[in-house]
């Protein structure tokens, strides 16, 4: 049984710990060199994301634009590491593995920067796909 509960569904999929970039932001290492040191960290695009969409307050500004930018990279990056651990695009990812979070926190920023600058489709589908990776995630992100 998976963790969600379906008999048969795929099993959860649990990321591989990047401890060198998740150690050097644990350690207040500037998330841009970490981001330049580990461009396959997600964790280190949702850092940048998330710094740059408290700084952009939820307007439309340049520092909301680069926070869609960051958690697009952080997203995408995500979405690669996701398949080749054997996500075929839909199956829980779990909230609680650590590793997790660096693309569900992209995934979060994404959606709470579309939904800023009014792109409303893409804030749907980032809420659904964070649904579908773990229910509890959204609210987690502070997204419910």
């Amino acid at each position: 049984m998976t963790s969600f509960g379906d008999l048969l569904g795929p099993q959860p999929v649990l990321l591989p710990e990047n401890t060198d970039a998740e150690d050097a932001l644990l350690d207040n290492k500037d998330p841009v060199q970490v981001a330049a040191a580990h461009p396959t960290a997600s964790i280190a695009w949702a850092y940048l994301a998330e710094g740059a969409l408290d700084r952009g307050k939820n307007e439309v500004n340049v520092d909301t634009l680069a926070g869609y930018a960051f958690a697009r990279t952080g997203y995408h990056r995500g979405l690669d590491l996701l398949r080749r651990n054997g996500w075929k695009g839909f199956g829980p990812v779990p909230w609680s593995h650590e590793p997790n979070r660096g693309f569900l926190r992209s995934v979060g920023a994404l959606a709470r920067a579309a939904r800023t600058i009014g792109e409303t489709d893409e804030y749907a589908r980032c809420l659904d796909l964070l649904e579908d990776c773990d229910p509890r995630a959204a609210a987690e992100l502070g997204l419910d």
